[in-house]
């Protein structure tokens, strides 16, 4: 557990005794490319800690599937909405390439805030930092078009090279076809 215990002090001062009882209540979990970590439908019950690997939070109707979020390596994700609320998940979660996850439960999260004030610290830190880029994504939408908003991801090479071209044109909000055409027209 070395990449969450490195994440956890580039956060936050936590004295090693309480590091041992953070990370005590983590539990690793490996996920095949493709699976589920969450079914739309379910309620959440844990957090992640992506050690490797990465997650997709997807939407799917009867007729569409589309990608809302992706998050990679050293990141903490969940569908806050259904485990704050304790309501079955609008998404689903699912490993875009085969994924290690250091996984914590709710109800063990809430019990580390009561027992380890620094802790809240962290918890606030890390969503704040989710706030930001949901905040970010949702200005580039309503700022920014298409042609912009790839440009942007292109800055992340990692996210390119990972996620399937499918899945990157649901995220920008555009159908593979205009992708397509926006990648040939930039090259």
């Amino acid at each position: 557990m070395t990449a969450l215990s490195d994440f956890i002090k580039s956060k936050i001062k936590v004295d090693e005794p309480n590091l041992e009882i953070i990370l005590s209540n983590f539990t690793e979990r490996k996920i095949a490319k493709d699976k589920f970590v969450l079914k739309q439908g379910q309620i959440a019950t844990d957090y992640y800690y992506i050690k490797s690997g990465g997650l997709r939070l997807g939407l799917a109707g009867n007729d569409y599937s589309r990608t809302a979020w992706i998050a990679l390596e050293n990141e903490f994700f969940t569908d806050l909405t259904s485990i704050k609320n304790r309501v079955p998940s609008k998404y689903y979660i699912q490993a875009i390439e085969d994924t290690v996850l250091y996984t914590i439960k709710s109800d063990a999260m809430g019990r580390l805030y009561q027992e380890i004030p620094i802790w809240q610290q962290f918890g606030r830190l890390i969503w704040e930092d989710a706030f930001l880029k949901v905040m970010d994504g949702l200005l580039s939408f309503q700022n920014m078009n298409a042609e912009e908003r790839y440009l942007t991801t292109m800055e992340q090479t990692e996210l390119l090279q990972r996620v399937s071209l499918k899945d990157i044109a649901s995220f920008l909000g555009i159908t593979p076809t205009s992708l397509s055409r926006l990648r040939k027209n930039i090259k």
